[in-house]
C-alpha cells in the first residue's frame, strides 16, 4: 500500500475529480487512475461508482478514506515523535493574509529557522475566508488569518497571536476634520468586502448610517495606503501598531468604540503539527512585539 495513493485518494474526495485531485498532488489524471487501480486491488474492493459524470466514493470507499485518514495522521506525527524540544522535525504547510506576510512573517520564519533549521515551512497567500476553508479541507496545517466572522467552516480552532486597529486614514493636512465629513466628503477607498476585515469595515458604516462615495475596491492594505499617499480618497483599514507609528497620513479612529481585529492562528481540532504550530505562534508573537517595540522607539527618537 502507498501512502502516495492513500493522499491522493483524499485528494480526489476533496476535489470532486480524478483530474483536479491530479493538479492537487501533482499527478497526470491517468497516474490517478493507476493510484486508485492498485488501492482497489489491494482491498479487493471499489473505491469509486465511476457509473456517474464525477466520481462518487462506494461505501468501501468511505471506510478506506475514514480509516487512511488515522494512518496518514500517525505517519505524519513521527517527526515529531523522533524530535525534542530543542530540534524540533518536520513540515509545515500555512497559509498568511498579506498584512501578515509583508510584515510580522518574515521575521518570525527567520527566528524560527535559527532556533528549529530542521522545521520546513511552505508558505501560501490568501484572503481570511479562503484560507479557512482550506485549513479546514486538511490543504494547509495552519494558517494565520484575521479572527473568523462568520460564517466560516466548522472545525476550527485559533491561537491569538496579536490585534491590529481599524483607522479612518485621510491625506495629510487633514487632522481636524471631521470622520464623518472625510467620508462622506471625499472619495472612498474600499477595503474588499471577500476579506473578513472589509466585512468589518461595512458593517460599522452601515451602524453609523455613514453613506461614503465608492471609487476603488481593493484587497491590499500597501496599495490601499499609497492611493491615499496620493490624494485620491479617504480609506479604513485595520493597521498593527508598526505600521500606524511609521504612518505619514492622517489617522483617525473608526469605530465607536474604535474597532480592532485579532490576528489568529487557524488549526483544525485534531491539531496533528501541534508542536510544530506552537513554536510557529510563539515566534510571530515574539516579532510582532519586536517590531512594534523597535517602531515606537524609532518615532520616538525622530521626535
Amino acid at each position: 500500500m502507498s501512502l502516495r495513493a492513500l493522499r491522493t485518494l483524499h485528494a480526489i474526495a476533496r476535489h470532486g475529480s480524478f483530474a483536479r485531485a491530479g493538479e492537487a498532488v501533482g499527478l497526470t489524471q491517468s497516474a490517478v487512475s493507476l493510484q486508485v487501480k492498485a488501492l482497489e486491488d489491494e482491498f479487493g474492493v471499489t473505491l469509486f461508482d465511476r457509473s456517474r459524470r464525477l466520481p462518487v466514493l462506494t461505501e468501501a470507499g468511505k471506510i478506506v478514506l475514514a480509516r487512511s485518514e488515522e494512518v496518514l495522521a500517525l505517519y505524519d506525527r513521527i517527526p515529531e515523535a523522533l524530535s525534542d524540544e530543542r530540534s524540533l522535525v518536520g513540515r509545515l504547510k500555512i497559509g498568511a493574509i498579506q498584512t501578515a506576510l509583508s510584515g510580522v512573517l518574515p521575521d518570525a520564519l527567520s527566528a524560527l529557522n535559527r532556533a528549529h533549521p530542521r522545521i520546513r515551512v511552505h508558505v501560501v497567500a490568501g484572503m481570511s475566508a479562503e484560507l479557512a476553508v482550506q485549513v479546514a479541507a486538511g490543504e494547509l496545517d495552519a494558517a494565520i488569518t484575521t479572527e473568523p466572522v462568520r460564517p466560516y467552516p466548522s472545525d476550527l480552532i485559533w491561537t491569538p497571536l496579536y490585534e491590529d486597529r481599524f483607522w479612518l486614514i485621510a491625506p495629510r493636512g487633514n487632522d481636524q476634520k471631521d470622520p464623518r465629513e472625510l467620508l462622506s466628503g471625499l472619495p472612498f477607498i474600499r477595503f474588499d468586502s471577500r476579506a473578513w476585515a472589509g466585512r468589518v469595515i461595512d458593517r460599522e458604516l452601515r451602524r453609523q448610517r455613514i453613506t461614503v462615495r465608492e471609487e476603488m475596491i481593493l484587497d491590499s492594505q500597501e496599495v490601499i495606503l499609497r492611493m491615499v499617499e496620493r490624494g485620491l480618497g479617504v480609506a479604513i483599514a485595520p493597521l498593527s501598531d508598526d505600521v500606524h507609528a511609521r504612518l505619514d497620513l492622517t489617522s483617525l479612529p473608526f469605530g465607536e468604540p474604535q474597532l480592532s481585529r485579532r490576528i489568529v492562528l487557524l488549526e483544525r481540532h485534531d491539531r496533528r503539527t501541534e508542536r510544530l504550530t506552537g513554536v510557529l505562534a510563539n515566534a510571530v508573537a515574539e516579532a510582532h512585539q519586536a517590531i512594534c517595540s523597535n517602531a515606537c522607539e524609532g518615532v520616538r527618537g525622530a521626535r
